[in-house]
């Protein structure tokens, strides 16, 4: 089937075209941007050079940090572009070579990642683990929840594309009977469902991002899963908070998704139960959130469906809030979304919501699961409505749990 020839209501149809980085195995094996559309993916950079585009520059590259560098007016311009590529017979004509199908091409992370924060904003997830942790409180969520998007600094380092094997992270434990910590592979590894949001244009030191201003930094979504370890989480963060519990690995798609492809998924968040501080304060901006729809699954089975629409906190607010203090961004920052949870059991997007800490094994059919075992694989899909009724998908991101190493 030619590339163009895609089915309609694809997913991946033109009215998406998501970014990534690949290769083609053989003797031209260096990583180049491609675009997907259905089951192919175009060299974007090699299309700008047979089509004399003024993009070379930004799409013939290794990675897509020059493009999110560029800003919003070069992004609505290569898409508009990209849109014609792949649209107008005369165009399609002269790329149609430049085509390889998804199953022949190795992807990549990307975008170089700079800076990595992850957050906390569905109050679903933050009540399921106050009631889980703080059983006996009159609040199921912390005095300052409502009051501003918590999060914390991760590590970028060990940000991996999705298909990326995960090793069973191994450090001290100590459940609440023991008498001192004990060292080893931990025995609680969990999954959160997320969504990342991926920085283009920087910003200067010392001067905050306000709401408004969320559509010029920022390029793109995909999905994101933030594995967790619990049980090294729950020896540690007390006073400071995650550290080794998460850093091992946070898993991003292949494919990054533009905020202009996405411009029918917006919707209202939630309603405020608190006045904000002005800088928060979303009430007279755009709708700030979006409609995606998740799907969590274990070796193939789906276990949860956590709708991405109940997030409290929007990704707006979450970039207000990380440099209002005056912190700066960089080209290729990445925020996590917090593990996103729906008000349904079946729509937790983590194993400690969905077996309630191990009380409530799930039903698989290779076996029960509390939390993750050597060998599973865990996949994390989505859509967004688009225009018309046609749906948007957002490239899966997964990951297969292999056995560590015990210190």
């Amino acid at each position: 089937m030619p590339p163009f020839d895609v089915p309609e209501g694809d997913p991946f149809g033109p009215h998406n075209l998501p970014y990534g980085v690949f290769s083609v195995p053989g003797s031209d094996s260096a990583p180049r941007v491609g675009v997907r559309l259905g089951d192919h993916v175009l060299d974007a950079g090699a299309a700008a050079r047979q089509l004399s585009s003024p993009y070379v520059s930004l799409l013939a590259r290794p990675n897509l940090n020059p493009l999110l560098a560029a800003g919003r007016t070069a992004w609505s311009d290569v898409r508009r572009a990209l849109t014609a590529w792949v649209t107008v017979p005369s165009h399609q004509e002269a790329v149609a070579h430049l085509f390889h199908p998804l199953s022949s091409v190795t992807l990549h992370l990307p975008f170089e990642v700079a800076d990595y924060v992850d957050f906390y904003a569905s109050e679903n997830h933050a009540r399921n683990v106050g009631r889980i942790f703080r059983p006996d409180a009159a609040d199921s969520l912390t005095p300052n929840w409502k009051h501003l998007p918590i999060g914390y600094h991760g590590r970028s380092g060990t940000v991996v594309v999705s298909g990326t094997d995960v090793v069973r992270p191994s450090g001290q434990r100590k459940a609440p009977a023991d008498a001192a910590p004990v060292f080893g592979p931990s025995t609680r590894l969990d999954i959160e469902a997320e969504v990342g949001f991926v920085v283009g244009v920087p910003s200067e030191r010392g001067r905050p991002v306000g709401l408004g201003s969320f559509r010029e930094h920022v390029f793109g979504l995909c999905l994101l899963n933030d594995w967790s370890a619990r049980d090294i989480q729950a020896w540690e963060y007390v006073p400071l908070g995650p550290f080794l519990g998460k850093s091992f690995a946070t898993s991003v798609s292949a494919w990054i998704t533009p905020l202009d492809a996405l411009d029918e998924a917006r919707v209202a968040p939630p309603q405020r139960t608190h006045q904000l501080l002005p800088y928060l304060d979303d009430a007279a901006e755009d709708p700030g959130g979006y409609d995606l729809r998740i799907s969590v699954a274990i070796n193939g089975h789906v276990i949860s469906e956590p709708p991405f629409s109940t997030m409290y906190w929007t990704a707006a607010q979450q970039l207000a809030h990380l440099t209002v203090n005056g912190a700066s961004l960089r080209t290729g920052d990445l925020y996590g979304s917090g593990t996103v949870s729906g008000p349904a059991e079946h729509e937790r997007g983590s194993l400690l919501e969905l077996t309630w800490n191990g009380r409530d094994p799930l039903e698989l059919p290779d076996g029960k699961r509390t939390f993750l075992e050597d060998g599973d694989v865990v996949t994390l899909s989505a859509w967004a409505p688009g225009t018309g009724g046609i749906r948007i998908g957002l490239g899966e991101v997964t990951g297969r749990v292999v056995a560590g190493e015990a210190g």
